[in-house]
């Protein structure tokens, strides 16, 4: 039974780490330009994290590693540093964005403006994570998520043709709008393909003192996390079709629109629901990256790291997360539009893959870490397209975002 417990508190994390401001976004904004068309990202999206998720535990729990720790110590400081450094910009912007959307949804709820959010939403989320623990962080804001599956009871409520939605699950060629389809594309899958999520999941395994007892735990919790994450994503999207879409809404520009897509199927609650939503998965993903932000920091330069150690304890930790969150408030404060930033930063993300999914392939074969537990044919034929798709993404994305991204 407490194994039991421990999968499900595991699954519901999976879910607080998975559908935050980017992925309601792109789904949001794919749903709306193109109906149904983009379900496949997000179905291909969910499958490449499932892969990640589940190597990422696995490597914690036989290396006692962090996925950083394995890098630096697998390929060097040198080689290390340019991931380091490209994670914690891509980081930066997708922090800024996650304080952004918190701000939204207040200045939606108090009709204050976004801007004056910033600061205290910087401030509340660094004292939880000055007083809090990680097991607090981990379970607390995730169970307050589960408030995000009203997209999929909305999408249930609204009756798609399920036929055109089990359709779109397959790769077809955009009926219009074919650069800014493709940018969606590739800003769907950079949300979901998210470094610091399988990142943050690793530094987890190591907090939680993982093992290789876990491993089970591990496999349950990727496959059932990742795909009730996803599916989440795809309600966003099919509630986004069959809203926003009918009502003449191609194309979301503007946060303010997006409540829209709940209020014709719940009322006035659709608009509670939304905005509660909006800030609650924010907020716990905005948790996770400044605890990212600090995990990469401290795990390259070998210094103490921790979120159960007091702050005296582990004073450079502290003190990344701390300046991260007060210095990704900044461009919120200055008036720098969330949803844009959210939609560019999930494009960055998108493009900045290969450096940190490459290494999966050296540490996850290498007997020292992961022992008799070493990828079999399909985890490395998994990871190889993965790569592939990586470096695709790293070439096509900013291109599209200059000629067509909104």
């Amino acid at each position: 039974m407490k194994k039991l417990l421990e999968i499900s508190l595991g699954v519901v994390t999976s879910v607080g780490g998975f559908l935050e401001v980017g992925s309601m976004a792109t789904a949001a904004q794919a749903g709306a330009a193109f109906r149904f068309q983009l379900i496949w990202a997000i179905v291909l999206g969910t499958i490449c994290i499932i892969f990640l998720v589940e190597m990422a535990g696995r490597f914690a729990a036989m290396s006692h590693h962090t996925i950083s720790e394995g890098i630096r110590e697998r390929f060097g400081f040198n080689v290390f540093l340019w991931p380091l450094l490209v994670v914690l910009l891509v980081n930066f912007m997708v922090l800024s964005a996650e304080i952004g959307g918190v701000a939204i949804a207040l200045e939606l709820a108090t009709g204050i403006g976004f801007q004056r959010w910033a600061l205290p939403v910087a401030l509340l989320a660094w004292l939880l994570l000055w007083k809090g623990t990680f097991g607090f962080i981990e379970k607390g804001i995730s169970v307050l998520g589960l408030v995000t599956l009203c997209f999929v009871v909305g999408a249930v409520m609204l009756k798609p043709d399920w036929t055109a939605v089990a359709v779109s699950a397959v790769p077809s060629l955009p009926a219009h709008d074919a650069i800014n389809y493709w940018f969606m594309a590739a800003s769907i899958l950079g949300a979901s393909i998210s470094p610091y999520l399988f990142m943050f999941y690793s530094s987890g395994a190591i907090e939680d003192k993982w093992d290789e007892s876990h491993l089970g735990a591990n496999r349950a919790i990727a496959g059932l996390g990742m795909t009730f994450g996803g599916t989440i994503s795809i309600g966003v999207l099919i509630v986004a079709a069959l809203v926003l879409a009918t009502r003449g809404i191609d194309q979301v520009d503007d946060y303010h629109q997006l409540p829209l897509m709940l209020i014709p199927i719940f009322g006035f609650w659709g608009f509670v629901l939304f905005v509660a939503s909006l800030a609650i998965a924010c907020f716990g993903a905005a948790l996770e990256v400044g605890l990212q932000q600090a995990y990469l920091v401290a795990q390259g330069f070998g210094w103490t790291w921790g979120e159960d150690r007091k702050p005296r304890d582990d004073p450079g930790f502290s003190a990344v997360y701390t300046a991260s969150l007060f210095l990704t408030a900044i461009p919120i404060m200055l008036g720098l539009d969330p949803l844009k930033l959210t939609i560019f930063s999930m494009a960055v993300t998108a493009a900045s893959l290969p450096l940190t999914v490459v290494p999966f392939l050296f540490l996850l074969n290498d007997e020292r870490y992961v022992g008799e537990h070493r990828n079999g044919i399909i985890s490395n034929a998994a990871v190889v397209f993965i790569i592939a798709l990586a470096f695709v993404l790293a070439v096509v994305t900013i291109p599209l975002q200059i000629f067509g991204g909104t």
